[in-house]
This record gives structure tokens, sequence and C-alpha cells, in this order.
């Protein structure tokens, strides 16, 4: 198959400003970003944005931030779970999600990794995106 088709049978997964928002060094145009990479982009807006954070549509987002600073138990994997689940499901019409995975990586800094499967939904490509998430927030405080 060669690159013309393959960019005609790709349009579906869709372009857009590229995130976070960048302009070009030469001829200062707004980058974009098409294909797979502005599908992790959507991914990472979703999972990154606050319910209640944009102004005309509240509901918009995963509210993971909900999560910070509980214990790391199976219950709080389950509902991180099931809350990026559905607002994949629901803000991200061009993926089917297979399966999410939550694992503790840093234990000591409260840093968990979600590991989320997905295939596009026209073309049943399988793919993965990972997302590492800080229960604790991060502060560069030294003690004296």
């Amino acid at each position: 198959m060669d690159s013309t088709e393959d960019k005609r049978e790709n349009t579906f997964l869709g372009s857009g400003w590229a995130f976070p928002v960048s302009f070009s060094v030469g001829n200062y145009q707004l980058n974009t970003s098409s294909n797979e990479t502005n599908i992790n982009e959507s991914i990472n807006i979703i999972l990154n944005t606050r319910k209640g954070e944009r102004t005309l549509e509240a509901n918009f987002g995963s509210g993971l931030q909900q999560f910070m600073f509980r214990k790391i138990d199976p219950n709080l994997k389950g509902e991180i779970i099931e809350t990026i689940k559905f607002s994949l499901l629901r803000y991200e019409p061009r993926i089917l999600v297979q399966e999410v995975r939550v694992a503790t990586t840093d234990l000591t800094n409260g840093v968990i990794e979600i590991l989320i499967i997905y295939i596009y939904s026209q073309t049943n490509t399988r793919h993965n995106y990972v997302f590492p998430f800080h229960l604790k927030e991060g502060t560069n405080l030294s003690r004296k």
C-alpha cells in the first residue's frame, strides 16, 4: 500500500492542533498533529483535565485528580480503571478501550502507571498508551 492510500485510509483518525499548543520556528504556523499522534494527545488531554475545568463543557475530562493523596489499594485501582474507561468511552469515540491496567511503579513517591489497551474503532488496529499518574503532588522542598 502506498502512502497516498494509507493517508486516505487513516483520515477518520483526524487531525487538529498539537498539544501542547506550539508554533513552528520557520514560518510561525500553528503545529498540528494527525492520526495516531492526534488520538494519543486527545487521550492525554482527557486524562489530565479536571471535571469542571472547561467552562462550556463542565463534565469533560476524567477527574483523575480526585484520587490524589489516597491510599493505594485494590479499591483505588478499580475506581481509577472505571473512571478511565467511562471518560474515554464518552469523550474519545475513535477508539474502543479493551483493557486498562493500573500498576504501582514507585510506592514511596506515590507513582502509578496506567496502561490503556485500545483499538481504533474503524480499522480494528490495536494500540496502547501508558499514562504516568502521580498520587502525591511533587514538591521541591528540602529539609534543613
